[in-house]
């Protein structure tokens, strides 16, 4: 299963492209033989691990070429692992997937690479992985360091001022991975840039190129300011972007526009609303004809455009804006300011509430989700699916007999619901990364619901109801017997093949394998 925001990626409409040719390739190919001497050789190396099938390898294969090159300069190294070749190799590092990149610090430093699969993605991504968590700026290097990422940030602050150097590198420490940090002491580095001791400046490639915080010097409040300042009042939103803005943890402005010319107007007209909600919500346009599609995420008629929707990725609340009205700027201003303001009612998508219940598994839709699924006494087992899941239609018999046993004893069916609600039709209040996904949300407990991660046979989601609800109904026994008893009664080989069919699949089938969003 890919991760959220990958699923969401390829929502947004990535597209593949052709592999890069090996022909003096500045990628280095390693082997069983030769990969374990590289990483001892080089401080810092990232691996990719590919199948020359996999069509989302065949995408990365030019932006691993052009990173190559640029990092080449900078002497960091990146490989590759052919896993259809070097398939121990593979396994040794853990690999399930391709392609699966990591980073090397020697043989026994090792962590995946977390950012876009994009040549600047990748490029900016290993410049900071090189440097220290600070790097030491002074009046000879200051240029070219603040060159070195689209985002620079630099404190200059006093070598006895003890208490701003150490929350400084405490925050460097901890966002090395997204950000460039450095300091001078010097004051005469600070004068020149036009700050006086203690203070730290954001440089950027954007917006007013330069921002500067004299607040006060603990971490936490440096990297709240950092978060905004380093996030264009109108960016642009696309495969490399829209990651950093659903973690950003504030709302997102979506300004869907078709051409590139209504792109830049929406830009440059959505500037004074967002300079005016800066550090509430980040506002972002985004190409509706490559895009759109995303629209009916937001609860937006994907045919209309220009159209505009606010998203609360934390609370997964949405506020399309009525694509009824015209399209005002003014208007939208006024609009965005009452939702800051609380006065606007998030926008719930959902199924009509069903007349009846039909079979043992309850249907549940977002009208119905707060009763059902939270303000009860039951523990409830819920299955997150979509219509078009292959997964969800291998599991759905099964979870009918599952269901059933639940629902026809009258013990059990005051204590557990087994339950499923379509994560396409209806707004749940959680993020969902794949389909099927399942939840058991344990009566008196229901703020913390447990993700089932296990095989998807009977028994074992019987097992997970019992061992992780409140009421810790056993109903194992109710699955097993009959398995039992047919095995006993019959005495031909086919026995174990009849449990086994019994159960749906084998248990080595993992909950693990989604399908996308």
């Amino acid at each position: 299963m890919r991760s959220f925001y990958s699923v969401a990626l390829g929502l947004l409409g990535a597209s593949a492209v052709a592999s890069a040719a090996d022909v003096e390739s500045d990628v280095v190919q390693l082997t069983a033989d030769t990969f374990s001497d590289f990483v001892k050789e080089h401080d810092l190396v990232l691996a990719e691990f590919f199948a020359p099938w996999c069509g989302h390898c065949k995408a990365l294969a030019p932006e691993y070429e052009t990173a190559a090159q640029e990092l080449k300069e900078k002497n960091i190294p990146l490989v590759k692992v052919d896993c259809t070749e070097e398939a121990d190799l593979c396994k040794e590092h853990g690999v399930e997937g391709y392609p699966t990149l990591k980073i090397f610090r020697g043989p026994d430093s090792v962590k995946p690479y977390p950012g876009a699969r994009k040549s600047g993605a990748l490029v900016s991504y290993m410049t900071k992985q090189s440097l220290p968590a600070v790097s030491d700026v002074s009046e000879e290097n200051i240029e070219e360091f603040k060159s070195l990422d689209k985002v620079v940030i630099v404190g200059y602050l006093a070598s006895d001022n003890k208490k701003a150097k150490d929350a400084f590198n405490t925050l460097a420490e901890s966002e090395r991975d997204n950000f460039l940090f450095g300091a001078s002491d010097d004051a005469a580095v600070a004068k020149a840039e036009g700050v006086e001791q203690p203070s730290i400046v954001l440089y950027k490639d954007f917006d007013e190129k330069k921002a500067v915080y004299t607040g006060d010097l603990d971490s936490d409040s440096i990297l709240a300011w950092v978060k905004t300042a380093s996030t264009p009042l109108v960016g642009e939103l696309g495969p490399e972007t829209y990651a950093s803005y659903i973690k950003a943890g504030i709302p997102l402005a979506y300004i869907f526009a078709e051409t590139p010319e209504e792109i830049t107007k929406f830009a440059e007209d959505f500037r004074p609303i967002a300079e005016k909600q800066r550090g509430k919500i980040n506002f972002a346009t985004l190409d509706a004809k490559a895009f759109g599609a995303h629209a009916s995420n937001l609860n937006l008629d994907p045919s209309i455009f220009p159209a505009f929707a606010i998203q609360d990725p934390e609370k997964n609340h949405k506020f399309p804006w009525d694509q009824s009205k015209d399209f005002s700027i003014e208007d939208i201003g006024k609009f965005v300011q009452d939702v800051v303001d609380g006065k606007v009612e998030p926008s719930i998508k959902s199924e009509p509430i069903p007349e009846t219940q039909e079979g043992p598994v309850t249907v549940i839709v977002a009208h119905t989700y707060q009763e059902l699924v939270i303000d009860n006494d039951k523990d409830v087992l819920l299955e997150f699916y979509a219509p078009w899941c292959g997964h969800c239609k291998a599991l759905a018999p099964k979870y009918e007999q599952l269901a059933k046993v639940y629902a026809e004893n009258p013990e059990f069916a005051s204590k557990v619901t087994v339950a499923k609600i379509d994560a396409t039709a209806n707004d749940v209040p959680d993020a969902i990364q794949g389909f099927p996904t399942i939840k058991l949300f344990p009566a008196g407990s229901k703020d913390e619901p447990v993700e089932y991660s296990g095989s998807r046979s009977i028994e074992d989601l019987a097992e997970f109801i019992k061992t992780k609800g409140k009421h810790q109904v056993d109903a194992v026994e109710e699955f097993t017997k009959p398995q039992e008893e047919e095995a006993s009664s019959s005495s031909s080989s086919a026995a174990p093949t009849q449990t086994e069919s019994a159960t749906g699949e084998a248990s080595g089938e993992a909950a693990r394998d989604h399908d996308e969003l």
